[in-house]
This record gives structure tokens, C-alpha cells and sequence, in this order.
């Protein structure tokens, strides 16, 4: 086998306008090497993590001739520090690499646990967790090759741009034991990559500026991915239109007037993109960008804590699930990017505060409130004792007193319809956030204090009235300001819980089953509950972030009428992910994207000899007639 490298420079050492304004083909290889461009997002499918924070060392491809291929940064020894929990709500643009002509077979990523941190969502709180593998000792470094769709190879075409969308299933990849003093996760890596189409899933393009193009309401960023302070890896077109919000440098405008204010930015200022992958037809990907944030909105001179305010006295608040991003330079935690069940925040009158993707005015430090998803600036410091604390209250740039800044992010509330009339309801809460109501302190909130077991909310236009008392909904908006509830929220978008994507779990122990399926078929599987080997783990979930299987919306297949097959039958076909392996496999995970070819492939697979670890199915329970139809299948197997 014949291994091949880029023969660049490493692109953190590049000026950034050489890499965007110039084809990507004259930013590495050979000049005589037809190259397109390769898009690679990462996201992750929920298991149950506050933070889930690991290294990607690398990502190879290997071409159907034998030929592998590293991207960038990584062929410098650069590994990415990566949240993948961070990644629920939508995936990051990894990095966009100039990439040889041809057809590719295979991608093998490389995650490092030398150094992990586990969090997971345990009564309210953020438990830091042990991390072993399946054989009880410290998991080091794992190589997860995923084998493409025989149908669906990835090709790379000259001068053009194409995508390779990879999914860490940490569903799939984790257990999670909470019966000791301390959390235990036992880590299995399973990943599922596939070449895929833009297409309208969420996503961020965090990067540094290069120019911006009035005419053509665009701008040109160099990629640099996750919480990365180095490197600058390939050039992306970000378009904008007249309903653009801008964040730059804390003052919001949309349309023209942001575009224009991007301008006066100085080259490698840093900006972050929200929206969707675009136009993939030239050697330059697009993006189309719903919001766009700026210079000092982003990480520059100031360090960043984003999470949930879980408590408000005075002027400090108690930030729970708190990431920490540092300024370059900054010394509060070993890398870059850390996470604390709790930090300590203070703000000042002359905080500035901003709602994202929203025009609005009058905000002041008094409209953050407990239960407020929260982005904000200022110099962080951590005590003896290991405590976190950011000084919000006035921020110091260039040497210069500047107001610190904090965004108001849409926060998201679970939790069951007590009742409802035009314009209001009642909610029983179940999580705020993704932690448990118990994780919160309302004192002064308001007159009466906000009551998760009674919690009233502002539905506006949204009328409720009509559906079912102790209905689970997943409600989207903002707290109402301190000491001015109630109402104690104010929705901006409400869904029926049996409408929202669920997932199903199933977990076999002791070394596993070899024949898991009572049936396994193109109309799809239904899981053996007999199974001598089937451990404790085998519900639906529908709720996130917490391990409570007590709560609404979770359902143990042991109950169910049956045991419901599981079936792509009804989903979305183009959206198929279906999966089989493990990382000792020869072929290690196989994708596939119709039913027959996965059917073909369990057949194969669950041969007597390899045993099922871990089922994943992410889709929805169709109650009425016990079935669940699913779009994304992982059967991961044991090594």
C-alpha cells in the first residue's frame, strides 16, 4: 500500500489570503495532481453526556487503488480538540481540504482518550466521569475505519467540492454505569461516515476572515474548526442576504449593514457562521449563512463561558454546564476549550446584551434570568479549589475598559402540559437545558418565584388549548428577566414530543449475542427480549439529557405490548444511515443506505461468530402500531 501525504506547508503557517483567494489546488500537492475540494462536517448522535471532550488525532481516506490520503491539519501532528457533545443541535464544518482527484473506499478517524473528560447528566448535574474501555483499563488511542456503501463511494472531482458528513454515534460508542460513587463510561468508538449532499441541516463555519464582497453579498473565511487557535485550513464562501443577522464586535445589524461592518474588520478577524452548507459545484464550497458573529462576539481578547444560568443573586450569576473557550494566551484551564458543572459569573451594569438572530432592543443585564442559555465575555480566573469565575463586568481590550458582552441564546425547556389557553400554559418541567429542574435555584425569578412543577409560560400566537393534558412538549424561547416573572418563559416554538427525533437503545452484556433478532429482514428487526445475554439498557428515549427512564416519553421495550420491529419502511430513504462493525472488523464499520443491502450485511455479519454489543436507531416510536421507524441504525458489534 502506497501512502501519500500533502506535500504543503502546514496551513496554520500560511497567510490566510494565500490559501482563500487562490485555488485550493495551489495550496498543497503536486501542481501536476488534478485536486477537488473535500468538505468534512462532524456531529454526533446524543448519549446522554454534559460534555464529551476527546482529541481527533486524524482522518484518513484510502482510494480504491490503496492510496491513503490525510487531511489537514493533521498531517502536521495537529490533533483537534473536540466537545462531541457539543454537537447535538448541529454539526461544525471540520475543515474543507484540497484533495486528489479519484474514488475513495474507506475514512479512518483516530480519537485520542489519553487526556478525555466525561460529563454526564446525572439529578440535575454535571458528575465528572471515569473512562475505561471494555476491558476496564484506560482507553488510549482507537482507529475507526468506516467502510462506504459500495454504491455510495466518495469521489472527488477536479475542481469541484465535495462532502463527507462523519457521525460520532455516542450512543453507540458509550455505556454508562451510575451505580458507584462515581460515574463509569465504557468506551466502544463507533463513528458512521458516508459522502452526502449539502442539505439543510444546521451547521457552523467558524473561521478567520479574509475579505468580504459587498457586490456579491458574500464574504471568504479560512476554516478553522471547533476551539482551534492555530490553524486555517482551506477557504469557504459564506453568503448572506437580507435577513443575515451580524454580531460584530457586540453591536447586532442584518442585511447590508452587517456585511458592511464585517468590512471594517482587519484580515483574520475571527467569525463564526450559522446556517447550511450551499453551492458544492466549484473547487470553493458555499455556505449560507442565517448569522454571522465577529470580532470581539467571538474569542479574541476575551475568554467566553457559555451554558445555563441555573442561579441569579444580584450581579453574579451560577452558570451551570459551563464551557470555557480562553482568550489565546490564557492560563485557566489546560487546553482551550474546559468544561465545570458550575462557574461563576459576574456582569455589570455596563454589560452589553444581546439576543442572537434577533433585532432586539431594550435588553439590559437585568433580562438574564434563571434558566437563560447564556454566551458571555470577560477574563475567567480559577481558585485552589479548582472553581471557575469570569469577570463579566468590564472587559479590557487593547488595554482600553471595554463592556463585556452576553448573548441570550434560545433555550430549550421539556416538559408535560399541565394546561393551556389561548396564548399561555402550564408546564410540569422535566429539564431546562438538558439538566434536571433540581439543578436550578429560582430565588428571584419573580412574584411568585418561577415553579418548574407549575411553570408558566408565554406561548404567544402558539395556542396550545387544544392538545391533551400531560402531552410532552419540547418548548423553544427565552426567560422571562429577572424578578419579572411570571410568565417565567416566552416560547418561540413549541413541538409535540412524539413529533421529535427519539432514540432507541438496546445494550447485550457478557460478551454478547450472536443472534440478538428474532427476525432481521428488508421490513426490519425485531430485538430478541429473551436473549439470555440482553443487559438492563433496552428503552426508547425521547427526553435528553438525563438518566432518569422514569420521565415522559420514555418507553422500555420490556413494556411495550411487544417488541417493536424497527424499520426504515416510512423514513426518509435519502437519508439513510445503516451501519454494521466495529473497529476490529477487517472492514471495520460498513455503511449502507438501502434496507437490502443492510439486511445482506447483518445476515453476513451475525454469523455465529461476531456478537452485538450495542443497538442504536434514531427515529420515532409509532405507538398505535408499535413500530419504530428509523432513519439511522448503528449495530455495533464487540472487538
Amino acid at each position: 500500500m502506497t501512502v501519500v501525504r500533502t506535500r504543503r506547508s502546514p496551513a496554520r503557517r500560511l497567510p490566510a489570503l494565500a490559501c482563500a483567494l487562490v485555488m485550493l489546488a495551489s495550496c498543497g500537492g503536486s501542481s501536476n495532481t488534478p485536486l477537488g475540494t473535500l468538505v468534512v462536517t462532524l456531529s454526533d448522535t446524543s448519549g446522554d453526556f454534559a460534555s464529551y471532550r476527546v482529541q481527533i488525532d486524524s482522518i484518513a481516506l484510502t482510494n480504491t487503488n490503496g492510496t491513503v490520503w490525510t487531511l489537514h491539519p493533521w498531517v502536521s501532528g495537529v490533533s483537534e480538540l473536540a466537545d462531541l457533545a457539543a454537537l447535538t443541535d448541529g454539526s461544525e464544518l471540520l475543515v474543507a481540504d484540497a484533495v486528489p482527484s479519484g474514488t475513495y473506499k474507506s475514512a479512518t478517524i483516530t480519537l485520542d482518550y489519553l487526556s478525555a473528560s466525561v460529563w454526564v447528566n446525572l439529578n440535575g448535574q454535571a458528575v465528572a466521569a471515569s473512562v475505561v474501555n471494555l476491558k476496564g483499563t484506560a482507553p488510549t488511542t482507537s482507529s475507526v475505519t468506516v467502510t462506504f456503501d459500495p454504491s455510495n463511494q466518495l469521489t472527488i472531482t477536479s475542481s469541484k467540492s465535495s462532502r463527507l458528513a462523519v457521525d460520532i454515534d455516542l450512543a453507540a460508542s458509550n455505556s454508562i454505569d451510575t451505580s458507584g460513587s462515581t460515574p463509569k463510561v465504557t468506551v466502544h468508538p463507533y463513528a458512521v461516515m458516508r459522502p452526502a449532499p449539502a442539505d439543510a441541516s444546521s451547521m457552523r463555519a467558524r473561521g478567520l476572515l479574509v475579505i468580504v464582497e459587498s457586490a456579491s453579498n458574500d464574504y471568504i473565511s479560512n476554516t478553522r474548526p471547533l476551539t482551534d487557535q492555530s490553524s486555517a485550513v482551506g477557504a469557504v464562501t459564506v453568503s448572506t442576504d437580507a435577513n443575515t443577522y451580524f454580531n460584530v464586535d457586540g453591536t447586532a445589524y442584518t442585511g447590508a449593514s452587517g456585511l458592511a461592518a464585517m468590512a471594517a474588520l482587519t484580515t483574520n478577524a475571527p467569525v463564526a457562521a450559522y446556517g447550511t452548507l450551499g453551492d458544492l459545484s466549484g473547487i470553493t464550497p458555499g455556505f449560507h449563512a442565517t448569522a454571522v458573529y465577529a470580532g470581539t462576539s467571538l474569542e479574541t481578547l476575551s475568554d467566553h463561558v457559555t451554558g445555563v444560568v441555573s442561579a441569579r443573586s444580584g450581579n453574579t450569576l451560577t452558570v451551570h454546564g459551563a464551557h470555557l473557550f480562553q482568550r489565546l494566551g490564557a492560563a485557566c484551564a489546560a487546553y482551550p476549550d474546559a468544561f465545570y458543572n458550575n462557574a461563576t459569573v459576574t456582569i455589570g451594569s455596563a454589560t452589553t446584551v444581546s439576543q442572537d438572530g434577533v433585532m432586539a432592543s431594550g435588553l439590559t443585564p437585568a433580562s438574564i434570568s434563571v434558566g437563560q442559555q447564556l454566551d458571555v465575555s470577560g477574563q475567567c480566573s480559577v481558585d485552589s479549589a479548582g472553581n471557575l469565575s469570569l469577570d463579566a463586568a468590564t472587559c479590557m481590550v487593547g488595554g482600553t475598559p471595554t463592556p463585556c458582552q452576553a448573548r441570550l441564546a434560545s433555550s430549550r425547556i421539556w416538559g408535560t402540559l399541565s394546561s393551556a389557553t389561548p396564548g399561555s400554559a402550564v408546564l410540569d418541567v422535566l429539564t431546562i437545558g438538558n439538566f434536571a429542574p433540581a439543578g436550578f435555584n429560582f430565588a428571584g425569578t419573580g412574584t411568585p418565584v418561577a415553579n418548574p412543577a407549575a411553570y408558566a409560560v408565554n406561548t404567544g400566537t402558539l395556542d396550545e388549548s387544544g392538545v391533551a393534558a400531560s402531552t410532552l412538549l419540547a418548548v423553544d424561547g427565552l426567560v422571562s428577566p429577572f424578578g419579572a416573572a411570571p410568565p417565567d418563559f416566552n416560547a418561540t416554538a413549541i413541538a409535540l414530543g412524539s413529533a421529535t427525533e427519539q432514540r432507541l437503545v438496546v445494550e447485550w452484556v457478557n460478551g454478547g449475542a450472536t443472534a440478538p433478532f428474532t427476525s432481521a429482514n428488508t421490513s426490519g428487526l425485531v430485538v430478541d427480549l429473551s436473549n439470555a445475554s440482553l443487559g438492563s439498557v433496552h428503552h426508547i428515549v425521547t427526553v435528553p439529557g438525563t438518566l432518569d427512564l422514569t420521565r415522559p416519553g420514555t418507553y422500555d421495550l420490556k413494556l411495550l405490548p411487544t417488541s417493536p420491529p424497527f424499520t426504515i419502511v416510512g423514513a426518509a430513504q435519502a437519508d439513510l444511515r445503516l451501519s454494521i462493525g466495529s473497529i476490529t472488523l477487517t472492514s471495520g464499520i460498513s455503511v449502507f443506505h438501502s434496507a437490502s443491502a443492510f439486511a445482506g450485511a447483518l445476515s453476513s455479519t451475525l454469523n455465529g461468530t461476531n456478537k452485538i454489543y450495542r443497538l442504536v436507531a434514531v427515529g420515532q416510536l409509532n405507538a398505535a402500531a408499535n413500530t419504530f421507524v428509523a432513519s439511522r441504525i448503528s449495530v455495533a458489534l464487540y472487538e
